[in-house]
Order: C-alpha cells, then structure tokens, then sequence
C-alpha cells in the first residue's frame, strides 16, 4: 500500500520474522533488531525510541512495559497467544493480527492433514518408496475412511467455516462447538465441546490458545469420540493434554490423530513420534510462499497505516479494538 507523509518512529523486531515485514519497514522506518524479546537487551535509547513492534513471536507483559512509548505491536500470524494482548489494551497499546490471508490455505492443509490421518498416505507413500510394493505386495486396506463419518469443528471462526465447507462438500454432516452459536449458520451447534465429541466421531480443532481453552481436548474428549475417533489440529497445541492423547492413541480409545500444531514447539514428544497412528507435520499450515507473502504485507500494512495519517489499524485484535492513536 501506499502511504503518505508517514513519520520514522523506530520499530523493533524481535527475533526471527519473515523477509519481507523487514523489507517493507526498511523503506519508511528506522528499524531495531534485538535477538528475543528479552527487556534486559534493551538499551535506554531503544526504549526511548521504539514506537512500534513487528513480532512473529513472544511479546509479554515485562517487554511491553519496558517500553514506555510502545504505540502498536503487528503479530505475523492469526493466533497471537504469544503477545499479552489485554495488557497491550490495558496500556492503550495496539495489538494486530493477520486474519482472512490465510484462512483458505490453512483449511486446505486441515482437509488435507484429515485424509492423510485416516487414509495413512504418507505411510503408503513410503512403503512405496522403501520397495516394499515389490517385495511385499500392496499397502495395506486402512481401517479408516472418510465415508460415513460425522464431522465436529472446535472453532467456528473464519478457518473453522472455511473446513466446514469443504468438507461438507465431501457429503459429510458437519457439526460444532464455540462459545456461543454462530448467527447464521446451519450447522448443529453444541454448547461443550464434550456434548460435539459425543454427538461426531471426527474432531477437527481449530480452537485458540486460551486460559480457558488449556488442554480442553483431554481423556474425557477422546473417550466420547470412541474408538472410530479420529482428532486433527489445527488450532494451537496447548489446547490438548498431549499425555491423555498419547494414551488415547496407544490404548485404542481412538482410531487416529493428525496435527499440525503442538504444545512446545519445535519439541514434539518423542511418545507422539513413536505412534503409528499419528499423522505429524512441522506447523506448516499456513506455510507456502503465496499466503506467507500476503501476511507479511498485512502485518506491514498495520504498522504502515497506524503511523500514517491515517493514524488507524487494518487488523485490531478484539482486546485492543478500544484503543486509539496517541495524537
């Protein structure tokens, strides 16, 4: 976007962040690389200067306040868990996200991520590719399918609907639990993520790190999914008890998992690895170069429009709609 007399505050950049949110702010603003968003490697200029923040990371309530002219923080990527948002709000600090660039391409991989997890290809795949086709004969029947399966999402936001569609689109009944029902929509609503895993027995989450969604896909979630069950996430992994989906996996209380997401990234349990009804993929998504591309613009653009005259974000996360540009 083009953007006229903007000022040059400073913006800091925390760790590792995509090329192109560097190269976009390189053009209008003076930028401040820091190796994590620790407040102990802050200078005294810096939190004199820094007026912004371009963040693919953690941004807490200790950094926030280290800077007292802090004006707005761009999170590259939708789920922004690891920025302290309601303190954020709570200092009339902005907070953005990247919504809608990558809901299509997300749901693409959910869809995607579902079919591989109850038809085993990538285990076909390497049978294949390991010769075992020509010294043992074909893969084996897979246990699971698609037909016949009824679908619950955890999530019905943007990319919840987006897989909903999809899969509706395959004949299957969709169903879904949020905290409340989505004006609108035809899908059967269920009020506890208990009462969906009950009514289904394919659990696509794609729930947001919260206090209240911490390790709600438990022993009791995958017990109502029984043993045709298969879970997929999305979402973010501090929602499951990995422990509980690790013994659901090994016992047989469910038929499969894949995810896409984890509760200590990169560090995935060597407990998951072993099990070979786990589907795993390394937070990938999201991760192509068209839609990685199109959130680093968006986060950008937040920062370009916020110091523009404009004076306004594009994105605001709901816990800093409220707040307003510093005159």
């Amino acid at each position: 976007m083009t953007v006229p007399a903007i000022e040059a505050p400073s913006v800091l950049i925390p760790g590792l962040l995509h090329p192109r949110v560097t190269e976009r702010l390189r053009s209008a603003f003076s930028l401040v690389h820091l190796a994590s968003s620790d407040p102990a490697l802050l200078t005294e200029e810096m939190k004199a200067r820094v007026r912004g923040i371009a963040s693919a990371g953690q941004v807490d309530a200790a950094f926030i306040d280290a800077l007292p002219n802090l004006e707005i923080i761009a999170n590259f990527g939708v789920g922004y868990d690891g920025v302290d948002a309601r303190h954020a709000g709570l200092r009339g600090i902005m907070v953005t996200n990247t919504p809608d660039v990558l809901t299509e391409e997300v749901a693409d991989a959910a869809v995607g991520l579902l079919i591989n997890t109850v038809r085993e290809l990538p285990r076909a795949e390497a049978w294949l590719r390991d010769g075992r086709w020509v010294s043992e004969g074909g893969y084996r029947l897979t246990p699971g399918t698609l037909r016949g399966r009824r679908i619950g999402i955890f999530g019905m936001g943007r990319i919840g609907r987006a897989i909903a569609r999809r899969l509706e689109a395959f004949g299957l009944p969709i169903a879904y639990h949020n905290r409340r029902p989505v004006e609108g929509l035809a899908y059967a609503y269920h009020p506890t993520l208990k009462e969906l895993a009950l009514s289904v027995d394919t659990l696509v989450s794609v729930a947001p790190a919260t206090p209240q969604t911490a390790k709600i896909v438990d022993a009791g979630i995958f017990e109502a999914l029984g043993a045709n069950g298969v879970f997929v996430n999305v979402g973010r992994g501090a929602t499951v008890d990995e422990a509980a989906l690790v013994d659901a996996l090994s016992k047989g209380t469910i038929l499969a998992a894949g995810l896409d997401v984890f509760a200590d990234e990169p560090n995935v349990p060597q407990a998951l690895i072993d099990l070979p009804n786990a589907t795993l993929l390394p937070h990938v998504a999201s991760a192509t170069v068209h839609t990685r591309k199109a959130m680093a613009d968006l986060a950008a653009d937040n920062i370009f429009s916020w110091f523009s005259h404009a004076r306004r974000a594009l994105t605001p996360v709901p816990e800093t709609g409220h707040v307003t540009a510093r005159i």
